[in-house]
């Protein structure tokens, strides 16, 4: 039986996420922040429920000693994050530093917690989820789209590096995904001076377009894809509105695309 380390799993992807794996048959280290309030994961069998914010070094270095000393991890899932949504102007230096603790520095430490382990059973991968944010930018998202570019190019640095180990590096980039994350994971900010803007990127939410956002299951199964397909890939992207993105970028060119979207909002 192979075993999933996964962060961010008390809701949306990450918990559709642990369940899908569970149900193919994997043993799954579900983490969260507060899981005295999970209540659906913990009775699941062959799920075991650990506490950890990503924000704190010295648990996830305790954690993971702990969990490599009584399970043999094959996969770590770097999925958890929020979105920080407003002009830059509008947002504060704390809800700046708090996004790149949580988006960026809590991947590179989860990653970097478990690299002696991997390294030493000359095993393992990890998928970090990323968005396809991560691979062009969109107004109001300047600093979200900071980290996830940030952990693109950190997993495929880090790629190269670990080939040698037999360890694997993967992303997978979703688009819009239709859970509770507009309202539970996200934090946004206001200015006067941009409320054109905002009003305009804002129509991007409205309860018609949430509708026509991706399911978290169908981007559960290109994760699971992700992990069992035994592809040399690095990228995976997932949603019809992300791959219709990234087909344009990859397609016409990253300069036609910022002149197209740059016209929608202007």
């Amino acid at each position: 039986m192979k075993t999933i380390f996964i962060t961010g799993a008390s809701s949306g992807l990450g918990k559709e996420t642990a369940k899908l794996f569970q149900k193919n048959g994997w043993q799954v280290i579900a983490t969260m922040r507060n899981p005295e309030k999970e209540q659906e994961l913990s009775v699941l069998e062959n799920v075991s429920i650990h506490q950890l914010d990503i924000t704190e070094t010295e648990n996830i270095d305790s954690l993971v000693n702990e969990l490599t000393e009584n399970y043999k991890i094959d996969l770590v899932l770097n999925n958890a994050g929020y979105g920080l949504i407003g002009p830059l102007e509008s947002l504060t230096e704390g809800q700046i530093t708090k996004q790149i603790n949580t988006n960026l520095l809590g991947v590179i430490a989860v990653t970097k917690a478990f690299l002696p382990y991997f390294r030493n059973q000359k095993s393992g991968g990890f998928i970090n989820i990323t968005s396809s944010f991560g691979l062009l930018g969109f107004p109001t998202c300047s600093v979200y789209s900071a980290t996830k570019f940030a952990v693109d190019g950190f997993s495929e640095s880090l790629a190269y590096e670990l080939a040698g180990f037999g360890i694997s590096v993967k992303m997978v980039a979703p688009g819009g995904i239709k859970t509770d994350f507009a309202t539970r994971s996200m934090d946004v900010g206001q200015h006067p001076a941009y409320e054109h803007l905002v009003a305009k990127v804002s129509e991007g939410y409205s309860p018609e377009q949430l509708e026509n956002y991706t399911e978290a299951i169908a981007i559960a199964k290109v994760i699971y894809q992700a992990a069992i397909d035994g592809k040399d890939q690095l990228r995976y992207v997932a949603g019809e509105d992300a791959i219709e993105l990234y087909k344009e970028r990859t397609e016409q060119g990253a300069e036609q695309q910022y002149q197209r979207i740059k016209l929608m909002f202007n």
